[in-house]
This record gives structure tokens, C-alpha cells and sequence, in this order.
């Protein structure tokens, strides 16, 4: 059937959970259910895609690790400045490190090979390179699963609550 979001009260995103284990949660009155996909399971129940916890639940913060794999994760396997997609991307410092830019999540983005030397010892300013995003750190591992899980016209009913992924 599907994924749904779970919302914590605050609306925040908190985690991505089964259809059955999201309408045990609406039965049983610990959420309420915000988004549907227009499918009913059942008489006038609809088939939830977000929910939201009735009480707050405290998450304790996690720190995500900077390695290849979470940066090519976050910028979803493209080059950010042709989009340009598959396995030959490297990684580019947006500000050269010869120039004091270091390893850092707003630092780092994925660039294939082409680019990447296009754009050589510079800023993307002075290469005349646009990226197609600013380079952030991501606010939680769940960030890597909503990016999974709206790829494509996927769960667009997510979109609202998960600006800026």
C-alpha cells in the first residue's frame, strides 16, 4: 500500500512508518491523520499518507555524519551544477580549499568529473557555475528516507511538510 509520515505534535518530521502501523496510531487516538492519498481501507476511512502525534514526543539530536555517501545521499546522486546523474561524481568544494573553504556540509556538494574541473580552483561565482542548490546540513537521518521516499511523484502530499529537503 505505502509509507506515511509521522508528524510529532510541533509538525516536525519524525519518522516514516507502515500504513497499518500509522492506522493502529489513529485508532487508537494517538494521532490524527492530516493527508490521505484518496484510497479508502475501509467504509469512510481513508488510507493515511501524513499523520500527526497528539503529544510531543522529545527526540534526542543525533549528529549525521559527513562522509561521500550521506553528501551524494543529500544532493541525490546529481551533479549540482549540470544535474547531471550516475556513478562518476566527485566531490567540490564550493570554496576551493586552497582558498580556506573546508570540509563541511555547506561546503561540500556532489559535481561530475566534467564540471568538477571546469569549475578547477575557483568559486562557482567566478566559473560562471550556478548550484542548483545551496549545500546544507541535513537536519536528520530521516532527511536520506523522505528524499527516498518523494523522489519522482512519490508521496507529494509529504512536500508541505518537509520544506526545504
Amino acid at each position: 500500500m505505502g509509507k506515511v509520515l509521522v508528524l510529532n505534535a510541533s509538525y516536525e518530521p519524525l519518522n516514516i512508518t507502515s500504513w497499518r502501523r500509522a492506522v493502529i496510531l489513529l485508532l487508537k487516538g494517538k494521532a490524527e491523520q492530516l493527508e490521505h492519498n484518496g484510497k479508502y481501507l475501509y467504509a469512510d476511512f481513508y488510507l493515511p499518507t501524513v499523520i500527526r502525534l497528539r503529544h510531543y514526543v522529545r527526540v534526542p539530536y543525533k549528529e549525521i555524519p559527513l562522509t561521500r555517501r550521506n553528501i551524494l545521499e543529500r544532493d541525490r546522486h546529481t551533479c549540482q551544477y549540470c544535474s547531471a546523474k550516475g556513478e562518476q561524481l566527485t566531490l567540490d568544494h564550493v570554496i576551493p580549499r586552497s582558498r580556506g573553504g573546508g570540509d563541511s556540509w555547506e561546503n561540500l556538494v556532489t559535481a561530475c568529473v566534467r564540471c568538477n574541473v571546469k569549475k578547477g580552483n575557483r568559486t562557482p561565482k567566478e566559473a560562471h557555475m550556478t548550484l542548483l542548490c545551496q549545500p546544507r546540513r541535513p537536519y536528520s537521518s530521516l532527511h536520506f528516507e523522505i528524499i527516498k521516499y518523494t523522489q519522482g511523484n512519490l508521496n507529494q502530499e509529504w512536500k508541505k511538510y518537509v520544506i526545504g529537503i
